[in-house]
């Protein structure tokens, strides 16, 4: 069974086509700048062959298009033939209560989807035009959706709700969902699986740390809590995003500011995090290059990250009676050698102790525990999308 699977941002559209008899990557590539000037096409196929194309795509149906046309062109394909893929999956990132597990696309389906569209006005709306224009290109093709939030719709309530009147959550949902579920369930089993251990006795603590970043507890097989909330914006310092903030500060900064919503939310989404404090930038490689330099402020910015993410880590394992397994993924904790290290250095206490020759690594997974420590470190690199074309291919076999 082929699989495409497709995440759609606001002006951009990843996608990586698996051949799911062994869950290979056939080709892969990124569509970016759709409605803007130089827009491109990048593709890298699995035996090494690589192309980038530029031009006009006006949006997202065409860049699929694009995609579909160069996976079965000749020069650069992959596959002879659309009717090769037997399968789409979609990365979708909101849910709200709705949906607690990956699903099958029907007409009904996206119309449920389309209510959460006010909970993830960023992310949503680019989610569905991919399924729209897959509907419209590939309409006899079945398209599963894959959500970020339904990992964590296990939460107890006690965890997941907020301390606002109980009416406004009846009324509109205002309440914590988390994100990054499928990265989160990805390498948490796969902890369970290096480490030998049963998943369903085990308590790990999973720390995406990416350019967006979130924690989440999981607890024998399941998430109990996690660091984002409503939206993306609550929890750790991220690239650009505040993260936890006294809600006090934002009304008062507004009054001060004589600022009105949209730009609240531009600050608290675009301009704060690692940017906003190191006036450097929001990529870590960049702000640790400023650091070294002697600028304070990135020096802050990094001293901030790792202590909050040091703060979560201590808060799961309180909440969860213990820990057996920290798991540092996505960009940062996958190749942050540095800020891994300050992360883990003081929770000697609960049992974690880094092996720094072992924390010389990057992209790979690793234990990088010292032998005798009680709970383990690991850096366990991501796999959304596969976890996506699995899911996918569950789905439609038991459609069959």
């Amino acid at each position: 069974m082929k699989i495409l699977v497709l995440n759609c941002g606001s002006s951009s559209i990843k996608y990586q086509l698996f051949d799911m008899t062994n869950e290979s990557v056939l080709t892969k590539g990124l569509v970016d700048k759709i409605g803007m000037t130089g827009a491109t096409l990048t593709n890298y196929r699995e035996d090494g062959d690589a192309v980038r194309l530029e031009g006009e795509i006006i949006d997202h149906q065409q860049g699929i298009e694009y995609v579909l046309g160069l996976i079965t062109s000749e020069a650069h394909g992959c596959i002879k033939n659309l009717h090769e893929i037997n399968a789409i999956g979609h990365r979708v990132v909101h849910g709200a209560e709705k949906f607690n597990s990956s699903v099958y696309i029907t007409k009904e389906v996206v119309e449920q989807m389309e209510h959460c569209i006010e909970l993830a006005p960023l992310h949503n709306p680019p989610n569905l035009k991919g399924i729209y224009a897959m509907q419209s290109l590939l309409p006899e093709v079945p398209q599963c959706g894959v959500f970020d939030t339904a990992f964590h719709q296990t939460m107890p309530d006690y965890a997941y709700m907020y301390a606002l009147p109980y009416s406004l959550y009846k009324k509109y949902g205002v309440r914590r969902y988390g994100f990054h579920g499928a990265s989160h369930r990805f390498v948490s089993k796969q902890a369970a699986d290096f480490l030998g251990q049963d998943y369903a006795s085990m308590k790990i603590i999973s720390c995406h740390l990416g350019n967006g970043a979130s924690i989440a507890a999981i607890k024998n097989g399941i998430s109990v809590d996690t660091s984002m909330g409503l939206t993306p914006v609550e929890g750790l310092m991220m690239g650009t995003r505040v993260g936890d903030v006294d809600a006090g500060a934002l009304t008062y900064i507004m009054n001060k500011e004589e600022i009105g919503l949209n730009q609240l939310n531009t600050m608290i989404n675009k301009q704060a995090g690692m940017l906003g404090i190191s006036g450097v930038s929001s990529d870590m490689r960049e702000v640790e290059k400023a650091a070294k330099e002697g600028n304070r402020r990135a020096e802050l910015s990094l001293e901030m990250y790792a202590y909050k993410v040091k703060k979560y880590i201590g808060a799961y394992a309180a909440a969860m009676g213990g820990v057996d397994a920290v798991i540092l993924t996505g960009g940062v904790g996958e190749n942050g050698i540095d800020i891994r290290k300050n992360i883990l250095k003081g929770l000697e206490f609960l049992g974690i102790e880094l092996d720094e020759q072992a924390n010389n690594v990057r992209g790979q997974l690793t234990d990088i525990s010292t032998k005798n420590a009680k709970v383990r470190a690991l850096v366990i690199p991501t796999n959304e999308e596969l976890v996506i074309a699995q899911d996918t291919m569950e789905i439609i076999k038991t459609m069959k």
